[in-house]
C-alpha cells in the first residue's frame, strides 16, 4: 500500500465559500482540526487536506486563522498581549473557539 504524502498546508473553507490555505501546524492548534486532519483517522479531511465549516462564515473563519497563527507564533512566549479582535465578532468567535477546541 502506497503511503500518502501529508501536505504542509491545509485549506479551511467557510460556509459562504471563502477558502483559507494555512500551515497544517497552525491549523492543528485547534483540537477539532487536529483530529480531523490526523492521517490515522482516515477522515476525508485528512486525505484531501481540506475542511469545510458549515457553521462558520468567512469573516469569522478569517479571524480564527489569524488567531491560529498568533497562537503558534507566541506559544512559548510570556506576557503576550491579547490579539486585536473586532468587537462585533466576539460572540461568534467565542462559539467558534468552543467548537474548534482552541
Amino acid at each position: 500500500m502506497a503511503e500518502t504524502k501529508i501536505s504542509e498546508y491545509v485549506t479551511l473553507v467557510s460556509n459562504d465559500g471563502y477558502e483559507f490555505k494555512i500551515l497544517r501546524s497552525a491549523a492543528c492548534v485547534a483540537g477539532t482540526i487536529r483530529k480531523a486532519m490526523d492521517p490515522a483517522s482516515g477522515f476525508k479531511e485528512a486525505i484531501e487536506s481540506r475542511m469545510t465549516f458549515e457553521n462558520l462564515n468567512g469573516l469569522v473563519l478569517e479571524q480564527v486563522c489569524l488567531y491560529l497563527y498568533y497562537h503558534q507564533k507566541h506559544a512559548e512566549a510570556r506576557d503576550v498581549p491579547d490579539p486585536d479582535v473586532p468587537q462585533e465578532l466576539l460572540l461568534e468567535l467565542l462559539m467558534a473557539a468552543e467548537y474548534l477546541q482552541v
